[in-house]
């Protein structure tokens, strides 16, 4: 549980741009939709797609790493990895298993007999977007998985887009029609005052030392 006496003795720290920056961020967060990497192997791909989700309001990132491992590259990331959580696999059918548990549908990002196009997309399901590897794609596990295929209509010569690039294009599309419905998909309030802890650790200098001296008053 979260302590409300020091989380207000916390935020005193900030300054009022930083809490009403929160506020305003927190308000647009979401894990209605969530969004799956598998294997990436540039590590700067998996890092754009972390500042994407932050940019569209996708408050968790999973990332399967059954043969890369990697450490998100802050650069390209610009800070996102602080503001999103990251969630780690080391199977991919581990993440998939996890994703079912907590309600979401396997939508593998990926040309199918049985796809549908992004405008045809039912933004209402709780969702997962799995992105695959830069030349092959998705694992055949995760095709098999999956509960819906998805793709980005081309009309030009080249025939598929980097990842990173599909992820920003995905993720604006569908939160923007997922925003304009009824749909419950902000985060809760017990999340909310979890995500204003956690950004107040990761904001404030000497974190452990102000809660100490809170406590010990």
């Amino acid at each position: 549980m979260i302590d409300p006496k020091l989380l207000e003795h916390l935020e005193s720290y900030l300054t009022e741009h930083r809490k009403t920056r929160f506020d305003h961020v927190l308000s647009q967060r979401t894990k209605y939709y969530t969004v799956a990497t598998e294997d990436v192997y540039q590590l700067h791909n998996t890092s754009a797609v972390v500042r994407s989700c932050d940019v569209f309001g996708i408050q968790e990132v999973n990332i399967v790493e059954e043969q890369n491992s990697k450490h998100i590259d802050r650069e390209i990331a610009m800070g996102a990895q602080k503001w999103v959580d990251l969630n780690r696999y080391d199977s991919v059918g581990n993440c998939i298993s996890d994703l079912k548990q907590k309600g979401y549908q396997i939508v593998a990002t990926t040309p199918h007999t049985n796809d549908c196009e992004l405008h045809e997309f039912d933004i209402t399901k709780k969702s997962c977007f799995f992105f695959g590897r830069e030349t092959e794609g998705l694992s055949q596990e995760v095709l098999d998985a999956a509960d819906s295929y998805l793709k980005i209509p081309m009309v030009g010569f080249t025939e598929s887009l980097n990842i990173s690039v599909s992820a920003a294009i995905i993720l604006q599309h569908v939160t923007t029609k997922l925003r304009q419905t009824s749909i419950d998909w902000q985060l809760t309030d017990q999340e909310v005052l979890e995500k204003r802890l956690d950004w107040c650790k990761k904001t404030i200098k000497s974190y452990d030392e102000i809660v100490a001296r809170f406590y010990s008053k």
